[in-house]
């Protein structure tokens, strides 16, 4: 196990519950990379317990909204733990600010793992929180994972696709796909010339120009503004230039709609990526055997970071009543 150094103080961008006790946790996925985390453990809390591991958005770090998600969902009864990714925030893995659709399910597996093996936990009731382009990985999760009983995707984001035909599908071409792909072979070139890792910027500083598009504002106020993190991607440089380059042609939800497990994917009905949760939810159900357990919550009027951390918007009553229903 990678030797990690953990903050040992209170630093997230949401006020700490006295409801719940907090602890810093450490675990290794199967690639030997050890994984930073936090836990939250409901006050009191006695016997075995259900649990649900929670991670994401793309680029933030558990001190932004996974934490935030797995502290109330904690208040609300359930074992939880939100963790760092490879090669982000306090976890391990060299070279920093990588990404891979393997290695990114992989981690999600590796925290199935731990908290099936840990002594407070019922391991047949386990569950999984996946946001942004977390939510993505989730869904690849649990396709996956049979220990995993619930899943709950969040204004979910399909990397691979964003990766491959740009937002909206707007770089859905032969052409432009290769032209993605020769600046970034062009791009490690420079890397192994100057022996560091050119990143690619993270959200535009504040105040963000008027004529940028909206959802590109929305993310710098959440990340540069009410939930900056010194260790978030998004807030800072954002990933390498070539972090994400398997993702352009290695495909995530091949066999969703084999899903046997509980899901719920969440949007907001004015969120930019909407699109992707919709038509995740049209995939898995299509031609599947197993859809009386699926569901799509649309929230009214709701932008893509209005789940991230608006206490008014997220629906953590339906996803309190999502879990206690297929974590029993």
């Amino acid at each position: 196990m990678e030797k990690l150094n953990l903050v040992t103080e209170w630093d997230k961008t949401f006020p700490k519950s006295d409801m719940v006790d907090h602890s810093k946790v450490t675990f290794d996925n199967r690639y030997g990379i050890t994984l930073a985390a936090d836990m939250y453990v409901p006050k009191g809390a006695e016997g075995k317990l259900p649990a649900i591991a929670v991670s994401g958005p793309f680029g933030a770090v558990k001190e932004q909204c996974s934490g935030l998600y797995a502290q109330i969902m904690a208040e609300r009864g359930f074992l939880t733990i939100a963790f760092d990714p490879s090669f982000t925030g306090e976890s391990g893995g060299q070279p920093r600010y990588m990404a891979s659709p393997d290695i990114n399910t992989e981690d999600f597996m590796a925290a199935v793992d731990f908290l099936s093996l840990n002594d407070k936990v019922d391991k047949e009731r386990i569950g999984i929180i996946g946001i942004c382009g977390w939510g993505g990985m989730a869904l690849n999760t649990a396709a996956l994972d049979t220990r995993i009983k619930a899943t709950v995707a969040s204004t979910m984001y399909d990397m691979t696709r964003v990766n491959a035909k740009g937002y909206f599908d707007s770089e859905d071409s032969e052409e432009q796909r290769f032209e993605k792909k020769k600046a970034m072979c062009e791009q490690r070139l420079e890397d192994c010339k100057s022996g560091s890792y050119k990143r690619a910027g993270g959200c535009l500083p504040l105040p963000v120009p008027e004529e940028v598009p909206f959802f590109v504002k929305d993310y710098s106020e959440y990340y540069k503004g009410r939930a900056y993190h010194e260790r978030s991607l998004n807030s800072n440089e954002g990933w390498n230039v070539t972090g994400c380059q398997s993702f352009i042609n290695q495909p995530i939800l091949q066999y969703s709609k084999e899903i046997r497990s509980a899901v719920l994917i969440i949007h907001g009905e004015k969120a930019h990526s909407c699109y992707l949760g919709k038509e995740a939810y049209e995939n898995m159900t299509k031609d599947s055997k197993y859809t009386d357990n699926k569901e799509l919550m649309i929230i009214p009027n709701a932008v893509h970071t209005d789940l991230y951390d608006n206490l008014d918007v997220i629906p953590f009553d339906k996803i309190e009543q999502f879990f206690t229903e297929y974590l029993k």
